[in-house]
């Protein structure tokens, strides 16, 4: 404590300010606006009929649709797929159109993919022996679609060219506003062991009995998205960046071997033909059975199905409306359990397909933890408003489609399920049966914004996982847990706002920051229920419709009254982190005797003199001043001159109302990292009991590197903290405790 004694009284410049005449300085230059309240026009492109200034669809907002009629081939032996089919394209665009860009996806996987090219090499010291032949003796997996024609209604053929993984369709007239065109098309591709070359869809082989488990996407030529935003979105997929596709309506009957289960996106027009009669009767009960699964094909049945390899085929036929993609699962070997939810105003179904391996675990919480994740989501945006949703278990995997996605996690070969796999799979199920919500309804553009729906969503499991336990061990939505990664070095550090494929760390940047952002914006900043009014008006705003990330922005702000500019700025803009910390504590007690020096100082300012008082005067206080007072019982409040005031101006029944502060202190506050936050703090009494100051983020409005706080208490402050629940991703909690205390390091606190 400094040992020094000056006054301070209640007067609008400081006592001790000097009183000679400031010597002229030389003029400074003029400076740029660089505060970080600043508005971020210059960061959002600018508002206009198609998107609003307040974030919402404008008047001539517009999309596309994509129809599709299919007819597929599963080739079990030979693993391909065959394909036939018809697209619809309506062009609503108010402009006409040239040509169309198709997506083939699955060139990612050609032999003859740049994607390889793109990644640097290094030597390796040593490989196994498959690794040395997959990597430099065989000629590689060739899984690229083989187109056999490009037809139009009348069967002749259309012009096309073949980008990598886009496919340009040249039109022999330009498609003009509110027309639409038929493009039929024919293919077959190879397709791939994931397990060994990767990918988001393929088979998966288990050598025990032969069997193949397929999850297959991406596994026909899909339209592109052609927006108001950009045009044609004719980015190539690298691998990272995932897929921007319109809405469209979906008539796909679907060849497999005549022993396999098969579900898939849409409704199932012919259960009656691919269901036995005690299949059917179980999925009828399930459809009426709300609180636990109902077993539709049993453990006995797919071990059997296992077995045959039947050499007949079966097709089923699904439908589905107002969907941006399509995906299918099928296996012999699959257990079909199901359960009815109840929302709000409909009944949907949660279903999983898993093999026997996965059992006891997917028969136990694979099904429940999708009902819940449909709920939860549900609650917090809008009714789920499709049929079902379907979790296949495919090891290794995690991926989405409309209606279906493919989760990892099962039990080792004795059976055995750690904390680490259940909740990993729990939690791999409710971020992929999420993503329904976020792209799949709320179309964001994933090739350009990944945390658009990777972060929203994330945000969203964060929250379903606390719903459906307090004490879930929740990876990512918490703010300490997002600390290594923002104080790791600036080298390899992107804002939010960056590309897919120019991430170093794509699942912190991409994941989990977006993630802490919205939670730290809805526990800390603004409120659970500013907020959830907020994201709710977001997702029903641009539910079956393409938002942009301005559209997010605009939208929370406009629906909540907080501007947030500066959150937007720092958090998702730079690359700036959290560092408050508290530069220093001066304590103060009252008194009526003014020190000699403050008093003259006063006097010679015109302030105040003896003449004109009684006054109160707050003064410093030092180790042997503080020895002196603690011996008094009753403190600062004996200063007779107040007492008198108080017994003069308030009548007795208004007296006990009045606080009674006895310790004063003085809290200078610093912020040596760059992101803005509020200032949380707590102060702990000689009692034990504590209390919490929350200091809205304005308190930095005006660029300034500290601010001041002084605390009033009626008891003695023992310690002062920081950010003591862990709520702002603050990277170093050394300096946020006052009397300072001593951390090894700035991830001790935080944990792994």
């Amino acid at each position: 404590m400094k040992k020094y004694i000056f006054l301070l009284a209640m007067l609008p410049v400081s006592l001790l300010a000097q009183v000679t005449k400031t010597p002229e300085k030389k003029r400074e230059p003029g400076k740029y606006d660089t505060n970080k309240f600043s508005q971020i026009y210059d960061l959002l492109a600018t508002p206009n009929m198609f998107r609003t200034a307040s974030g919402a669809p404008g008047p001539a907002y517009y999309q596309q649709k994509a129809d599709y009629k299919m007819d597929i081939e599963l080739d079990d032996k030979n693993t391909k797929v065959y394909g036939k089919g018809t697209i619809t394209y309506h062009n609503n665009a108010p402009e006409s159109l040239e040509y169309l860009w198709i997506q083939l996806d699955q060139n990612q996987s050609a032999r003859t993919s740049k994607t390889p090219l793109i990644q640097s090499q290094k030597m390796d010291q040593a490989m196994t022996p498959s690794g040395y032949a997959k990597k430099y003796m065989e000629e590689g997996f060739d899984g690229g679609f083989h187109i056999d024609y490009v037809n139009d209604s009348k069967g002749k053929p259309m012009k096309y060219t073949i980008n990598q993984t886009m496919m340009r369709i040249d039109l022999p007239t330009p498609l003009k506003s509110k027309e639409k065109i038929e493009i039929n098309i024919k293919w077959w591709y190879l397709i791939n062991n994931y397990r060994i070359y990767g990918g988001r869809s393929g088979y998966e082989h288990f050598d025990s009995d032969g069997n193949n488990l397929y999850v297959i996407a991406q596994f026909y030529p899909r339209m592109a998205v052609y927006n108001d935003v950009e045009g044609w979105q004719n980015m190539q997929f690298w691998g990272t960046g995932e897929y921007a596709l319109p809405f469209g309506d979906f008539d796909v009957n679907i060849t497999v071997p005549a022993d396999h289960i098969l579900e898939a996106t849409g409704d199932l027009l012919n259960r009656k033909e691919v269901f036995t009669s005690e299949q059917l009767k179980r999925y009828e009960l399930a459809e009426k059975t709300y609180d636990k699964p109902v077993v539709v094909v049993t453990q006995a049945e797919a071990e059997a199905a296992s077995k045959g390899f039947s050499d007949k085929n079966k097709t089923w036929k699904f439908s589905a409306k107002n969907v941006r993609d399509f995906g299918i699962s099928t296996s012999r070997k699959f257990i079909y359990d199901a359960m009815a939810v109840k929302l709000s105003e409909k009944s949907v179904m949660a279903i999983s397909l898993y093999p026997p391996e996965a059992n006891p675990l997917w028969g136990d919480l694979s099904t429940k933890t999708v009902a819940h994740t449909l709920s939860s989501y549900s609650s917090h945006t809008f009714d789920y408003p499709y049929p079902k949703a379907i979790s296949v278990s495919a090891e290794d995997q995690g991926m989405e489609y409309p209606m279906i996605c493919w989760n990892y996690g099962r039990p080792d070969e004795n059976g055995f399920v750690s904390d680490r796999i259940k909740y990993g799979m729990q939690s791999v199920i409710i971020h992929e049966v999420g993503h329904n919500f976020f792209p799949m309804i709320v179309n964001s553009d994933e090739r350009q914004w990944s945390w658009m729906d990777e972060g929203l969503n994330t945000f969203l499991q964060y929250v379903a996982e606390q719903e459906l336990d307090p004490k879930y061990p929740s990876q990512r939505g918490p703010a300490k847990s997002i600390v290594p990664y923002m104080s790791g070095d600036q080298s390899f550090l992107e804002p939010i706002m960056s590309n897919s494929e120019g991430i170093h760390q794509f699942g912190a940047n991409a994941y989990s920051k977006p993630a802490t952002g919205l939670n730290i914006l809805r526990e800390t900043i603004m409120g659970k229920e500013l907020f959830d009014h907020a994201f709710k008006t977001y997702a029903n705003r641009w539910k079956f419709k393409h938002p942009t990330p301005e559209d997010f922005f605009r939208t929370i702000e406009d629906a909540s009254a907080v501007d947030l500019d500066w959150f937007w700025r720092g958090w998702f803009f730079s690359t700036d982190y959290v560092d408050l910390g508290i530069a220093e504590v001066k304590e103060y007690y009252v008194s009526e005797t003014a020190p000699k020096e403050a008093k003259e100082v006063a006097i010679r300012r015109g302030r105040f003199s003896q003449e004109k008082g009684p006054f109160v005067y707050f003064i410093p206080v030092d180790s042997k001043d503080l020895e002196k007072r603690n011996k008094k019982e009753s403190g600062a409040s004996e200063v007779k001159i107040l007492s008198d005031f108080v017994q003069e101006k308030y009548a007795s029944q208004e007296r006990s109302k009045l606080k009674d502060p006895k310790f004063f202190y003085e809290v200078t506050f610093d912020k040596p990292g760059e992101m803005l936050m509020p200032i949380l703090v707590e102060l702990t009494f000689e009692d034990g009991t504590t209390e919490f100051h929350n200091f809205p983020v304005q308190i930095w409005r005006k660029g300034n590197q500290t601010a001041t706080r002084v605390f009033a208490t009626d008891k003695k402050v023992l310690k002062i903290v920081l950010d003591p629940k862990l709520e702002t991703a603050d990277i170093d909690v050394s300096n946020n405790s006052w009397p300072k205390e001593e951390v090894k390091s700035k991830f001790d606190q935080f944990g792994s």
